[in-house]
């Protein structure tokens, strides 16, 4: 297949995947010929990059292109869409046009639809590397699994989890984490009598090397849903001590509890399309409202109201120049008393 398109944000398995084209395709003794990187940005380096396309190889191996931030299928001009278009039947078997870019390719585009004709005929490939969303647990579970299987590493069930708990969406880190998480595995000793080669990654050693846990925001508001004030706390201090700035952890919060309080009263009217959901409440993914709608199963509205009125106390308290760390405590921890007492003082009298 001449022609390879590869796209998404997560840097380091795009990476990975570039490179396992050059080494599979180029030979070392010719690279500095058969090798070309070209930046897509400048429109002259990605017409060169049609040229050069369907120019045969010299010596041993194939011709290998590589167009970072190719602008084929984003936002193409119609001068190079011409150009590619008229390429793409011209790619000798023996040379390969690699266009990568973080952005989806865009569906509307007459180069992505030509493209995309001859993947489904077999003649083109295409790969998605997407890393999954803050909120998608599910998502960065498949992102550790994923990784573990390119790097060729086998893991426990519940180390891929506490990976996932611990590294989130931080695709490096995962890949230099895992790494690390092999060679100890190999060099631990074991009376097992597998090969140490062969040995999965345990959740001991996770815990052991990376520990900790992936710490955001929206963790905080999953607390919070739970009624568990310490916990999103010990969250909030966490992020305060990495430097999150504490008003724009208010901003996401909101954002994050707005969302909630719209799923609810839009179930509660009884709205079925997740599409207008999505809409009204303002999230870009209409997948989310799914996970929206397990995290929120059986909340009344009114707790997203009294989170609100917390929220706006502890940004008003932040902005009149009290420390992070005692905004958020007095807003919470304080705010969650004041609740349950209310309740048993109305009783009493």
């Amino acid at each position: 297949m001449p022609i390879h398109l590869l796209w998404g944000d997560d840097d380091a398995a795009r990476g990975r995947a570039v490179d396992g084209l050059i080494a599979r395709l180029v030979d070392p003794a010719w690279a500095s010929i058969n090798l070309s990187r070209l930046d897509g940005q400048d429109p002259a380096q990605a017409a060169q990059a049609l040229g050069e396309a369907r120019t045969a190889p010299l010596g041993a191996g194939a011709r290998l292109v590589l167009l970072q931030r190719s602008p084929f299928c984003n936002q193409c001009p119609a001068e190079l869409a011409d150009q590619l278009e008229a390429t793409l039947p011209l790619v000798p078997d023996h040379c390969h046009l690699l266009l990568v870019n973080t952005a989806k390719p865009d569906g509307r585009l007459r180069t992505t639809k030509a493209l995309q004709k001859l993947v489904k005929q077999g003649q083109a490939e295409e790969q998605g590397f997407p890393l999954p969303a803050i909120w998608d647990g599910a998502g960065q579970l498949e992102l550790v699994q994923r990784t573990a299987r390119e790097l060729g590493l086998q893991l426990q069930p519940r180390a891929a989890e506490a990976l996932s708990e611990a590294i989130g969406s931080d695709s490096a880190r995962l890949a230099s984490e895992l790494e690390k998480l092999a060679l100890y595995c190999r060099s631990a000793p074991s009376g097992s009598a597998a090969p140490q080669a062969d040995r999965a990654i345990s959740v001991e050693a996770v815990q052991a090397l990376v520990g900790g846990q992936s710490t955001s925001a929206l963790a905080v508001g999953d607390a919070l849903l739970q009624e568990r004030p310490a916990e999103a706390i010990a969250l909030l201090d966490a992020l305060i001590e990495a430097g999150e700035p504490a008003l724009r952890i208010v901003a996401t919060l909101s954002s994050q509890i707005r969302g909630w309080l719209w799923v609810c009263l839009l179930d509660q009217r009884g709205e079925q399309d997740v599409a207008a959901i999505a809409k009204a409440a303002g999230i870009g993914n209409p997948r989310r409202i799914y996970v929206m709608r397990k995290q929120i199963r059986g909340i009344p509205g009114s707790r997203f109201l009294a989170l609100l009125a917390r929220l706006l106390e502890v940004e008003a308290a932040l902005k009149r120049g009290t420390a992070p760390g005692d905004a958020f405590r007095d807003g919470f921890l304080l705010g969650a008393a004041a609740q349950q007492l209310t309740p048993a003082q109305g009783r009493s009298r």
